[in-house]
């Protein structure tokens, strides 16, 4: 039996049906049932092809729920890769910057990793589960990268995303609304520790890290375990204030942390489409984590070569800049005329009560000439765009540093 198709008196019924692909949804995370229940503003965005919020209910609130309460945002997006095998400290030796051999079980490390010619491919957190048993987590997809990197290796590489459901636990209360959620010992973990603790039959693996600046943990657990953590700590978070939120709150946590994004603050390797974009770890400030006593890793040798050549041709800054109007993606200048580089990321700290900005410079500017730099910003004033241009001064990154963040054992609040 034929069917056919249903009349409709739209005219544009023919070219939906024929163009399927524009009503593609993008994926739900595991938790997406707790969260669609508590958005109010239709505020989404894609995440690696993921359905995320930008706002669940007020971005003003939700950044101080952060700062302020406890803040349950959706880290499930972020890409996974399990790492293990007898090779696997080697392999990831071999193609990240830092001493993996330096890194114990149950501990965490920031990282990066680059090509040949040394340039960043990606930041992330690895996380060292057992001697021979690693996570990764990043904001890119490299499997066919690392598949290839890891011939000659003992080691397999899964890519563990769909499978791992991922919740970060923020803010001041956080560490009360775990122990009062039931895990145990959870007030040992000092800050980048790991351990795993039991729920619901299974094992949710929680770290002492976030993207905040803040007091604040990493939850990682089994798909199928996923709403009944977030249930677990939302009933256990109700008298310490805990909160759902979206991207915009955690964005602007992050700045204030002065911590950088990828393709945001700077572009990786395999997304820059000219070749002078791409940048090496001590153009954007990652050079902390080049560790060329370990033996050779992937852009060692241009690394070091660029640096003993002085070919650093950019800095990653923080700056300062006057009044309250937020810089992003302003233009940098010296002298007022001369263009020196691009704001990545600004904004107003409610925290620090200072207009702060991320922001990429053309050396020497930002590294040994810091005097007469100006950003160019366009307002909004009663639907008119007029041009001003601000004083910025480089200043220290973080540009908002909490003692809680560090204290052990974590405050009870």
């Amino acid at each position: 039996m034929t069917k056919t198709a249903k009349k409709t008196s739209s005219p544009y019924a023919g070219r939906i049906a024929a163009r399927g692909h524009f009503r593609t949804l993008r994926l739900d995370t595991p938790f997406q049932p707790r969260i669609d229940a508590l958005m109010k503003q239709n505020d989404w965005y894609s995440w690696a092809g993921y359905r995320a919020p930008a706002s669940l209910w007020d971005e003003e609130l939700e950044y101080f729920a952060i700062r302020s309460q406890a803040a349950l945002f959706d880290i499930s997006p972020m890409v996974k890769y399990l790492i293990q095998g007898s090779d696997a400290e080697a392999f990831l030796n071999r193609v990240t910057l830092r001493d993996v051999s330096k890194l114990r079980p149950g501990r965490v490390h920031y990282t990066a990793w680059c090509d040949d010619e040394g340039h960043v491919l990606d930041d992330g957190t690895l996380f060292r589960l057992t001697d021979d048993a690693f996570r990764l987590c990043c904001q890119e997809r490299h499997l066919p990268w690392l598949l290839d990197s890891a011939i000659g290796y003992d080691v397999s590489v899964v890519e563990e995303t769909e499978e791992i459901a991922g919740l970060a636990l923020q803010g001041p209360t956080s560490f009360a609304v775990l122990r009062d959620a039931g895990f145990e010992g959870v007030e040992h973990l000092k800050i980048f520790d790991l351990a795993g603790f039991d729920h619901q039959g299974g094992t949710v693996t929680i770290s002492r890290t976030g993207f905040t600046g803040d007091l604040g943990y990493e939850l990682f657990v089994p798909a199928n375990l996923a709403l009944s953590l977030w249930d677990r700590l939302m009933e256990a978070g109700q008298m310490r204030g805990i909160r759902a939120i979206g991207y915009t709150a955690l964005n602007r946590a992050r700045l204030e942390a002065g911590l950088i994004v990828a393709n945001a603050d700077f572009t990786t390797a395999e997304h820059a489409l000219r070749a002078n974009r791409a940048r090496m770890p001590d153009e954007i400030g990652l050079g902390f984590m080049v560790d060329l006593k370990k033996g050779h890793f992937n852009g060692s040798r241009a690394i070091e070569a660029a640096r003993k050549t002085r070919k650093l041709g950019h800095i990653l800054v923080g700056l300062e800049i006057e009044g309250n109007i937020p810089a992003e993606h302003a233009i940098v200048y010296h002298n007022k005329k001369k263009e020196v580089g691009l704001v990545s990321a600004a904004g107003w700290s409610p925290l620090a009560k200072r207009n702060i900005a991320i922001a990429s410079l053309s050396r020497p500017y930002g590294d040994t000439v810091n005097d007469d730099l100006w950003v160019e910003i366009y307002a909004l004033r009663e639907l008119k765009y007029e041009k001003m241009m601000k004083r910025a001064k480089v200043v220290e990154r973080p540009f908002v540093k909490l003692p809680r963040r560090m204290a052990n054992p974590p405050a009870d609040f």
